[in-house]
């Protein structure tokens, strides 16, 4: 289901899928034919690490249906900034993540679950799909979390990060809230329950895991989450002359007003999962950066470079440059890396700024409450920022 991890595959795949972004994918979407199927777009990952971006796909599918019809596609999109802008507003929620990961039991029923050895069908089959592919559909996603929530009875945080293991379009907040939602605590009280009739009705009858699943549980009980606070400030853009450092959370950045003279790209030394990082999961953003460097090399006709957390410093004064621009890094494990660079950077006198891009900035601090009056901001977010196909 994996679409190759460059630019132009992504843009291939969007062509190839543009049609399907009306009436197809709101009939469709819900419907998870296994491994190969194309009900979706397939084009998470991409998104995720930006190699296209969602004001490219909100505007492919705007040029090709209209809003009307691409409704539901559009707001699925819509979605993955809903989920950022919660937890940029919510920082405190990752760090109860990262702390709930490292206070939670693993039983021995965890390494049977991981393994996809607990006799439940799907469950073991999406598990399979999960670490061969790097990808599962949407709907297989909220049954896995609810199974292994609410049948199998272990730790969400752990289930989280398996995810963040695997999964090639692992994102920080579009994973942790979603478990969180799923168990019943990201919105107090409504948890999402996995029912075999369902499963069956959107698997077509590959799986009917009746009399498997308990179908009744309570929501967890922890804490809600915290009141929205304020998003924080970018920096404003140096121009002139400086070099660009990439990062996975946004591969396809390029500063306006600028001379960007150096490209490189910070790999972090940090695993995203204490589980470690899956194959799959680790092939794909290694191909994206290669890709992003390869293309912004050729921007400026420099050799792009790779550069490891502590050897930033080194590679701007190599440059002869004294400012570096980077695009936002949205709280998550590439967030910290940053602001260890930029601490870094500025002991050798060399300034990191941290650009957001207007996107991000107009949706961000639209994610005070739940999803429902975030969405009622959309016809005035896509007015605002009249987002184009590629």
């Amino acid at each position: 289901m994996i679409v190759a991890p460059n630019r132009a595959a992504a843009l291939a795949r969007l062509a190839e899928f543009a049609p399907h972004m009306g009436r197809d994918y709101a009939q469709g979407r819900n419907s998870d034919g296994g491994p190969g199927a194309r009900c979706v777009s397939a084009l998470s990952a991409h998104l995720r690490h930006r190699l296209i971006t969602e004001s490219e796909v909100i505007g492919t599918a705007l040029a090709r249906h209209g809003a009307a019809a691409a409704e539901k596609f559009i707001q699925e999109v819509f979605w993955r900034s809903y989920w950022k802008g919660s937890l940029e507003l919510r920082p405190q929620m990752w760090r109860d993540y990262r702390r709930a990961v490292e206070l939670a039991p693993q039983p021995r029923a965890l390494r049977t679950a991981m393994a996809g050895e607990t006799g439940i069908a799907c469950f073991d089959a999406w598990v399979r799909e999960l670490t061969e592919t790097g990808w599962l559909h949407n709907h297989a996603r909220m049954w896995f979390a609810s199974i292994w929530i609410f049948t199998l009875r272990l730790p969400w945080a752990l289930g989280a990060e398996f995810f963040l293991q695997h999964l090639a379009d692992a994102d920080a907040a579009s994973n942790t809230l979603s478990w969180r939602w799923v168990a019943g605590i990201q919105t107090p009280g409504k948890h999402y329950l996995a029912r075999a009739e369902n499963i069956a009705r959107f698997t077509h009858g590959r799986f009917d895991p009746r009399g498997q699943l308990n179908e009744t549980a309570a929501p967890l009980d922890e804490a809600p989450p915290p009141a929205a606070g304020r998003l924080p400030l970018a920096d404003p853009s140096p121009g002139g002359r400086v070099g660009l450092l990439l990062h996975e959370d946004d591969l396809g950045f390029w500063p306006e007003g600028c001379e960007v003279v150096a490209v490189g790209a910070l790999v972090s030394p940090a695993e995203r999962s204490s589980f470690g990082l899956g194959q799959v999961a680790r092939a794909f953003t290694a191909g994206a950066i290669t890709d992003a460097l390869d293309r912004a090399g050729a921007r400026i006709g420099q050799a792009p470079s790779r550069v490891a957390l502590e050897g930033v410093a080194r590679w701007a004064r190599s440059g002869g440059l004294t400012r570096l621009v980077t695009p936002w890094a949205p709280v998550g494990w590439g967030r910290a890396a940053l602001e260890d660079a930029a601490a870094l950077c500025a002991a050798e006198g060399i300034t990191l700024h941290r650009l957001r891009r207007p996107w991000d900035e107009a949706c961000w601090p639209l994610a005070q409450r739940g999803f429902f009056p975030f969405k009622a901001q959309i016809p005035r977010l896509i007015a605002e920022l009249q987002p184009l196909p590629p």
